[in-house]
């Protein structure tokens, strides 16, 4: 992850250095650009934040569904985050007819709705797995084998 991290950091400030040497310092006032920008940022604190607390605390977990509730959601939401601005932060690098069409609210206004629409989804396949797993256990409860008496 972090190499994926400094690859689009580093191919980031290349292209945006070429098209500021032609096109000057407004460059930086495209709203576009400004909105991939934070995102690329808040993906980069969110990979930090995987780095250093969700994935210790999977590697002890050993799984997510044995994680307490908070560590699980704060998991879920950091994966959501992650997913969802990898996704933003390409379609925005493709997205060429949004340059300086529409201001910088109106570009991030789908990314919150995006993550939360994740983070949601998220939860209910945890809860739905978490469903599964009980089931599986309870399953055995009472369960009489051949021969036994």
């Amino acid at each position: 992850m972090a190499l994926a991290l400094v690859a689009l950091w580093a191919t980031g400030a290349g292209i945006i250095a070429l098209d500021t040497s032609v096109k000057g310092w407004e460059y930086f006032a495209n709203p576009k650009l400004q909105a991939k920008i934070t995102v690329v940022c808040l993906l980069t604190l969110n990979g930090f934040l995987l780095h250093h607390r969700v994935l210790p605390l999977m590697k002890k977990a050993g799984t997510l569904l044995n994680m307490s509730f908070s560590q699980r959601s704060f998991a879920v939401f950091a994966g959501s985050v992650s997913a969802v601005s990898w996704f933003y932060a390409a379609l925005l690098g493709v997205g060429r007819p949004l340059n300086w069409k529409f201001p910088l609210t109106d570009i991030l206004a789908a990314y919150p709705v995006l993550i939360a629409g994740g983070f949601a989804t998220l939860m209910l396949m945890v809860a739905w797995a978490q469903y599964r797993t009980s089931g599986e256990s309870r399953s055995f409860e009472g369960t009489r084998f051949v021969g036994a008496h």
